[in-house]
């Protein structure tokens, strides 16, 4: 792993005054493009040749890196281009969808974020080790499909897949199938169907909570919460049950967007004591621990209970659907604040107070 010194021997090589936030084309990039132009910052978009043509669109970028494929960020070249231009790196889920991990923890460019931590994500149950220890209440894991024996279990893959070939089972007869189903559809691989993550069920309301850990403050921030349209379970409660007897659908919960949502207020408590949690025991994991932008993916029973099932290390996509605003952070700061934006504002202000390596890993 890159070590903390040499990152810092990086930032301290850096124009203070032309700092810029650098990340790929994809995913949540215009988010964070556009807080950072808000914030005064220059942008920086690594991308394919062609992907490049929705960013400049937007108007939002100052420099495009072209590669021709996105494991060539790791290049030597494109580390001095990065590294030239004063960058901050904002990692999202293509870094851990589309780049060799080891290749990212060597990669000597500075990054908002631990990352380790990055990696720690990849694997469902390292997440789920690091919410059991930090005292959350997470779903049952089962071993093995005949460990179910009856009851709903959700049927999920390693990688950051956004939900594509998942899908719910109560024993093995109809698990063959559908994963028979999935392979079929072209939804999974054979190598992805000999490694499923088998999880509880758990029956309530998907609430995603979006978190901000800011160093240079020691605070936990919330910025807000989404749901997500998941296709093809979302698009199954349209079809009329009489048509959907003897159909062969199998729904999976390939992920096409999100939206804001608000909870009710006597839950918000609790929202921050299971950041607090994840953040402390983060420490323990790989030091100094979370900071920056962080997300948890929740269920909440109708007894209210918080049950967590999946945890992401950076920003995630759901939070593309609160650009501009959400109550939460109109609460707190008075002006539009969203987690692109925020971003930004950590950067400017660590730059400002020469504390650019206490954001950075």
């Amino acid at each position: 792993m890159v070590a903390k010194g040499q990152i810092e021997d990086l930032l301290s090589g850096y124009d203070r005054d032309a700092v810029s936030v650098a990340t790929i084309g994809s995913h949540s990039a215009l988010n964070i493009f556009k807080g950072a132009k808000e914030e005064g910052l220059r942008t920086v978009c690594l991308c394919t040749r062609g992907r490049d043509r929705l960013y400049r669109h937007y108007g939002l970028v100052d420099e495009f890196i072209i590669v021709e494929d996105l494991s060539d960020i790791t290049k030597q070249e494109v580390i001095e281009k990065l590294v030239g231009l004063n960058s901050i790196v904002i990692p999202h889920g293509s870094f851990n969808a589309y780049l060799d991990q080891e290749q990212m923890l060597e990669w000597p460019v500075p990054m908002l974020g631990n990352r380790k931590l990055l990696e720690v994500e990849t694997s469902r149950i390292k997440q789920h080790e690091w919410m059991r220890s930090a005292g959350l209440k997470v779903p049952r894991i089962y071993d093995d499909i005949g460990d179910v024996e009856g009851e709903l279990a959700f049927v999920k893959f390693e990688g950051a897949k956004g939900g594509k070939g998942y899908f719910i089972a109560n024993n093995e007869e109809a698990y063959r199938k559908k994963i028979g189903y999935m392979r079929k559809k072209g939804l999974i691989t054979a190598e992805e169907a000999n490694k499923p993550y088998i999880q509880e069920y758990i029956i309530g309301v998907n609430a995603y909570p979006h978190y901000f850990y800011s160093p240079l403050n020691d605070e936990i921030e919330l910025l807000g919460f989404d749901k997500r349209y998941e296709s093809s379970v979302d698009g199954v409660f349209r079809i009329p049950v009489p048509e959907q007897i003897g159909q062969e659908i199998s729904p999976t919960f390939t992920i096409v967007g999100n939206f804001p949502m608000v909870l009710r207020e006597s839950l918000l408590d609790e929202i921050f004591s299971i950041a607090e949690k994840i953040v402390k025991k983060s420490r323990e994991i790989a030091p100094p621990g979370l900071f920056g932008p962080f997300c948890l993916e929740t269920i909440i029973r109708e007894d209210l209970e918080i049950v967590a099932f999946e945890i992401s290390t950076r920003i995630v996509a759901g939070c593309n659907a609160l650009i501009g605003q959400n109550p939460y952070t109109y609460l707190k700061y008075d002006e539009p604040m969203y987690m692109g934006k925020r971003i930004a504002r950590e950067i400017k202000n660590a730059a400002k107070q020469d504390k650019l390596f206490e954001i950075s890993d």
